[in-house]
């Protein structure tokens, strides 16, 4: 929170109360009550004489409200009535949340868009003289960009690119808020939310693109395995002995498993030259 001039710092008050016991003091043994007037007299004056700014603010002195220059950071007096001092301007970094509600996207999709903007004071004599409260205009004026950037983006940009939008978020609010000695460092998108529906429709076409392209495998394999059959079909035929081992071996793959039975066609027991030792094998499987 910013300070003001008629907040009392520690300095100040143990300057205001060191005068008053002196004059007490100093009244008790002489007797005499004004050594304790002037002593309260005294500690009044440096109370709302004493000003102390800390290291990383800065506040402008006023002299009949006319601006004199900046104090701080440290210890100064001022004159009381004529004198007075501007809230405390902290220099700092300083985080400002920025939420953009119901935002319709360029596809006319409405969003929820939280944001985090990290500025600073550069410039304390601008940010004090030219804004009436830094926090709110940084706020508002990041809101309103925040909505207009939106705006220019569809869905899928936001999604996957959050970091152009944290930099054309950030060009903007800096060229705005540049004349006012603020300069805005940098702006993180943290999260992009959608409605309900809408992601449940997003999962569906999802879920529909992946088995289409799973189809599309699929129809590719069964292609290249009937290219592999074509070739193999052309080997074979220049060379019946490799057909005829194929096929045993097929037959041996699958009967060796104990309890299996393979019921052969005559045709092809004949053609491949096994006659009944073949059935006799299989029938000796069972058990």
């Amino acid at each position: 929170m910013a300070k003001t001039s008629l907040q009392f710092n520690s300095v100040a008050v143990a300057a205001f109360a060191a005068c008053v016991i002196a004059g007490g003091v100093c009244s008790g043994l002489l007797l005499n009550p004004v050594p304790g007037i002037v002593g309260a007299c005294a500690g009044t004056y440096l109370l709302c004489a004493i000003k102390v700014v800390r290291q990383w603010e800065k506040v402008a002195l006023l002299r009949l409200g006319r601006y004199i220059g900046l104090r701080g950071p440290g210890f100064f007096l001022i004159v009381p009535v004529l004198e007075s001092i501007s809230p405390h301007v902290d220099q700092r970094v300083r985080v400002a949340n920025v939420t953009a509600e119901s935002t319709l996207t360029r596809d006319t999709v409405p969003v929820d868009v939280d944001a985090i903007v990290f500025w600073l004071v550069w410039n304390a004599e601008k940010a004090i003289l030219e804004v009436e409260s830094n926090l709110d205009a940084i706020s508002l004026s990041a809101q309103t960009a925040l909505r207009e950037s939106i705006g220019r983006h569809e869905l899928g940009q936001m999604i996957t690119d959050r970091e152009a939008l944290g930099r054309e978020l950030q060009r903007i609010l800096d060229e705005k808020t540049s004349p006012w000695g603020i300069t805005v460092q940098s702006v993180e998108v943290r999260d992009v939310r959608i409605p309900q529906a809408l992601q449940d429709a997003m999962s569906r076409q999802a879920q529909a693109e992946r088995e289409r392209q799973a189809r599309i495998i699929l129809g590719q394999a069964e292609t290249e395995i009937s290219a592999k059959f074509v070739q193999a079909a052309a080997a074979y035929t220049e060379n019946p002995t490799a057909l005829h081992l194929r096929a045993m071996n097929m037959l041996y793959e699958a009967i060796k498993e104990r309890g299996s039975m393979v019921i052969v066609p005559s045709s092809a027991v004949e053609t491949m030259g096994l006659g009944s030792t073949l059935a006799t094998a299989a029938l000796a499987k069972q058990p």
